[in-house]
């Protein structure tokens, strides 16, 4: 059996399909079918059940997919504690964030780091999804939620204050009504954050107008007169077109946490880039 066999054979076990396996691993479907045929004449069993659906694992393939995930987390494993022992200032940097984070706080740091350490290249990748730090999928990931694995080294960043928005020239909504008022939201995905809460609660007779799971979406339709909204104020206060309701009680802030794996915590381009962006938060 070869390694690059088994990552292939991982790959379609996560996907479920060859075209979907393909694209991911940088194949073309042929040769990942070519591939899947060689490792499964070589292990001497057939490793999936065709369906219509997909590809399901047999028995065998079950069996295979225990061995092969150990496999896969020992080769990050080295691969990471390798990385983690690089001297030199240069190389890749893998960032994960929301899409207005990244686009409002993370962008300008970024650019300036670049100009303090031009030999670093940073991949900010703006997805909602939670990327897998122990895969190498992120190097770095900022969200609005603690990390809880045990091989994640966590700091909290900075609070981010939050406020309530309307497009400029708009009148202020009623306090404790909302009516003949509309807002826009998170989607139902996002339903139960505290803004979306906080706003429903504070003007109870406004209607939702719009839904988005990006907040820079959300600024824009309320820029445009689509409803008030609750945004991010390094956010909402960058918008000429959108004007803050000044609130006895204002919209709840939120906290933003960074978290690396630990093997990379001797990375040098990762410590000054953690310091960098800690000094830059703190100034904020």
């Amino acid at each position: 059996m070869e390694w690059s066999d088994i990552r292939l054979f991982l790959a379609i076990a996560r996907e479920g399909t060859l075209g979907a396996a393909a694209r991911k691993s940088g194949l073309t479907q042929p040769t990942m079918g070519r591939r899947l045929k060689t490792l499964e004449l070589a292990v001497g069993h057939s490793l999936f059940q065709r369906t219509p659906d997909g590809f399901v694992l047999t028995d065998e393939g079950i069996v295979m997919m225990g061995h092969a995930e150990r496999m896969e987390e020992e080769a990050l494993a080295l691969q990471r504690q390798l990385a983690g022992t690089e001297n030199t200032l240069s190389g890749t940097l893998r960032i994960s964030c929301s899409d207005w984070f990244g686009i409002h706080i993370l962008a300008p740091i970024v650019t300036e780091f670049r100009r303090v350490h031009p030999n670093v290249v940073i991949e900010v990748l703006t997805d909602s999804r939670l990327l897998n730090l122990a895969r190498r999928e992120a190097d770095l990931v900022f969200r609005i939620k603690p990390f809880t694995e045990p091989e994640v080294i966590s700091r909290k960043l900075l609070h981010i204050p939050y406020g309530l928005y309307v497009a400029k020239g708009s009148d202020d909504p009623s306090p404790g009504t909302g009516t003949g008022f509309n807002m826009v939201i998170m989607d139902e995905a996002f339903g139960t954050m505290p803004d979306v809460g906080w706003l429903k609660g504070r003007f109870p007779q406004a209607k939702v107008s719009a839904r988005s799971n990006s907040r820079d979406v959300q600024a824009r339709l309320c820029a445009g007169g689509a409803g008030m909204a609750v945004l991010p104020r390094p956010l909402g206060d960058s918008m000429d077109a959108l004007k803050r309701i000044d609130l006895l009680q204002p919209p709840p802030g939120r906290d933003t946490f960074m978290g690396y794996h630990q093997d990379l915590r001797r990375l040098p381009r990762l410590r000054a880039f953690i310091q960098f962006v800690g000094e830059q938060a703190h100034a904020m």
